[in-house]
């Protein structure tokens, strides 16, 4: 019961409110804070009222800026980094080795023989002499051999041309190989080049699979002219011709762009990395795999610290830029591998052969082999993050370990597993990690796959999805070009992947030694060619032989993790130090604050219902202009007919005679007397309310 009284008398106190004005709240408040300042405005004279007034609203203000400044870094979610270094045992990364040569020259010649007779027709051409002033096209149908079983359709889907800028204003497309009849969508006739709208100049191209080449793209026009050659003796600079590779959205299409290149080892390359793509896409995996170099011929030798190894050892995975490679220590069968000490005689040691002898002559124009460091389960993205090792040399790889943490949301945009990026990771299926290398190129295939209508040779397939080809897809490298180019399409990628939040990075020390050396590399070749051959005779040169050590230089690593430049307490704690300074305030003083916003707002509420009472009350008086009836004049009103007014203007109708009596006016009825007639108690019912005895 007590509690019962409790909560109905402070119900009471709320419906009745604080009691008093918002000048008497004000004053009251001002009175008893304990917030410096407002009580010298109340209890001073008129002038240092003024002065404290303003003084109090001056660092008032200050307060609530900084305060501001305050919650705004709190907001930003700001991080600092900072540098540990431990020592552990640590497990050996893995070990990816490639060849540099995708594929052996002697498997795929079937395949690449028109390609092979394209080039080397297209390159006689190019490095040709030139005739007086003009640069003339090689007819196709003349007696030279070298124009004899070209297959021109090959061409003409991916054709490379001349660029003749002697004049810079007039650019003159000269074809490579010309025939009797005028190219469909060309203005052209033998001996003459296509005239460009506007000039070329020289810009930033990047071939796939290569590094940067000079080179910019531009529009086909219309019309002929002739222009002289650059002189044979001319410099660099002086040059007014280039080879380019002609992307057309579809065979005679004049929706057609131009990559110029400076040199033209580099558009060759290009050139020929794009119709071997078209041709190898079309070959099923395994036989691709067959192509490759084999690890029991490319591993001829390995030594893990003190216990031998062999192929065996090595994980083989496919990889399009590279052909076949073998990886060591991924962890995916196996638990991974432990060093047990610093130094190289610990490490991993490997003998290569590269078949140098073997590559392809156009694809390849680096030899030796392509290696890679990375975490265990990780895909291995040799193209981006790799490095060469050179033929006839023995590469030592000393290796320090960064460990990267990273924090998470709001903090940084990293994920732990890539579940919440939106991107389909194309790489699960060699049930590798996340990365966003493997987001990067996912998200272009799956924008390749839905612009193109069909995949990119160089990365995995999203469902359903085919290889592009020139047979299938005759504009895919037109559309693989621009897309590669696009702006807007590399953004979307950008901000659609995100990093890991916890990474492991492995920095590399490379020295390089001649090996072997002239004293010992007879004997050194006798061993290998008997290990790997059987025979007794050198099958092996130093042209292909690559010797590799990879070891750990110290069992120190460095922890680099991020942590919040901004707490709750440093909020707080920043928070009150200003309230304190500026205003000698504490916590209290805020309660206190909120206190008197209470009361201000239950004032506001009263003062609201009294002005609906009395809105209400006015109402009723406007609709009641005397003095409104009692309760019992309502009540008589409505029970008794006869009190009823007549309404005002009613007069007698004019068809009733004067002399005829009016109607009774109706009144209250007799009361019935009959119900005080007593009655015998035999004739009560039983529910009758008599007292029985």
């Amino acid at each position: 019961m007590n509690v019962k009284k409790y909560f109905v008398r402070a119900l009471h106190r709320l419906q009745k409110g604080p009691g008093y004005t918002y000048k008497e709240l004000l004053v009251w408040y001002c009175d008893n804070t304990n917030t410096h300042g407002p009580k010298r405005i109340i209890k001073e004279g008129p002038k240092k009222k003024v002065i404290w007034f303003f003084l109090t609203l001056l660092f008032a203000s200050l307060v609530f800026w900084q305060w501001g400044i305050l919650i705004n870094t709190y907001l930003s979610y700001n991080v600092t980094s900072s540098l540990s270094i431990g020592f552990k045992t640590m497990k050996f990364p893995a070990v990816t080795v490639c060849n540099a040569n995708p594929f052996k020259y002697s498997e795929v010649k079937h395949l690449l023989k028109e390609l092979d007779k394209l080039i080397e027709a297209a390159l006689e051409r190019i490095l040709q002499p030139t005739h007086g002033d003009t640069i003339t096209p090689l007819l196709l149908n003349g007696s030279d051999n070298a124009s004899e079983g070209l297959d021109l359709a090959l061409w003409n889907q991916i054709p490379l041309v001349l660029i003749d800028e002697h004049d810079k204003d007039n650019p003159v497309i000269v074809e490579i190989f010309e025939t009797n009849r005028t190219a469909p969508g060309n203005g052209t006739s033998p001996g003459n080049g296509t005239a460009l709208e506007n000039g070329i100049s020289p810009g930033n191209v990047t071939a796939p699979g290569n590094g940067t080449a000079a080179g910019n793209e531009t529009a086909p026009g219309n019309g002929t002219t002739a222009a002289p050659p650059a002189p044979s003796n001319t410099t660099s600079e002086e040059k007014k011709y280039k080879l380019a590779v002609k992307l057309c959205s579809h065979q005679g299409s004049n929706n057609c762009t131009y990559r110029n290149f400076t040199s033209a080892a580099q558009a060759v390359t290009e050139w020929y990395i794009l119709q071997s793509t078209s041709i190898l896409s079309k070959v099923p995996l395994q036989e691709r795999i067959r192509m490759g170099y084999q690890a029991e011929d490319m591993i001829l030798a390995c030594l893990y610290g003190a216990e031998p190894c062999n192929y065996k050892n090595f994980t083989q995975i496919y990889h399009p830029d590279h052909g076949n490679c073998y990886i060591f220590n991924w962890g995916m069968d196996k638990e991974a591998l432990n060093s047990s000490n610093p130094g190289a005689e610990f490490g991993l040691k490997l003998i290569l052969d590269i078949s140098q002898q073997d590559y392809i002559p156009y694809l390849s124009s680096a030899a030796g082999a392509r290696l890679m460091l990375h975490q265990q389960k990780s895909f291995p993205f040799l193209k981006d993050q790799g490095i060469y090792a050179m033929a006839g040399t023995e590469t030592s790889i000393g290796v320090l370990v960064d460990e990267l943490e990273r924090m998470g949301y709001p903090y940084s945009d990293c994920t732990m597993n890539g579940s919440d990026v939106p991107v389909k990771n194309l790489y699960s299926e060699y049930n590798t990690s996340y990365s966003i290398q493997a987001c990067l190129r996912s998200c272009f295939q799956n924008h390749m796959a839905e612009i193109c209508g069909c995949g990119h040779y160089m990365f995995p397939l999203p469902e359903g999805v085919t290889y592009c080809n020139n047979d299938d897809n005759p504009g895919w490298a037109y559309c693989y070009s621009s897309l590669r180019s696009s702006i807007r399409q590399r953004q979307i990628c950008i901000d659609s992947c995100k990093e890991t939040c916890n990474d492991t990075q492995y920095k590399m020390t490379i020295s390089m030694a001649d090996w072997p050396s002239e004293a010992s590399e007879d004997w050194i070749f006798h061993i290998l060619s008997y290990e790997r051959d059987m025979s007794t005779n050198v099958t092996l040169d130093r042209n292909g032989i690559i010797k590799l050590n990879i070891y750990f230089q110290e069992y120190n690593y460095r922890t680099i993790s991020e942590s919040a430049a901004t707490t709750i307490v440093w909020l707080l704690s920043s928070l009150g130090g200003q309230f304190g300074f500026w205003m000698g305030g504490s916590v209290l003083c805020l309660i206190e604050f909120g206190e008197i916003i209470i009361d201000s707002l239950w004032i506001t509420v009263i003062n609201i219902i009294g002005w609906c009472k009395g809105l209400k009350q006015k109402r009723a008086q406007a609709r009641y202009p005397d003095a409104p009836p009692t309760v019992s004049e309502l009540v008589e009103a409505h029970t008794n007919l006869g009190f009823q007014h007549e309404e005002a203007g009613a007069v007698p109708s004019h068809g009733t005679a004067r002399g005829e009596a009016l109607p009774p006016e109706p009144g209250t009825p007799p009361p019935n007397y009959d119900s005080l007639r007593v009655r015998p108690l035999d004739a009560l019912g039983p529910d009758s309310d008599a007292e029985t005895e």
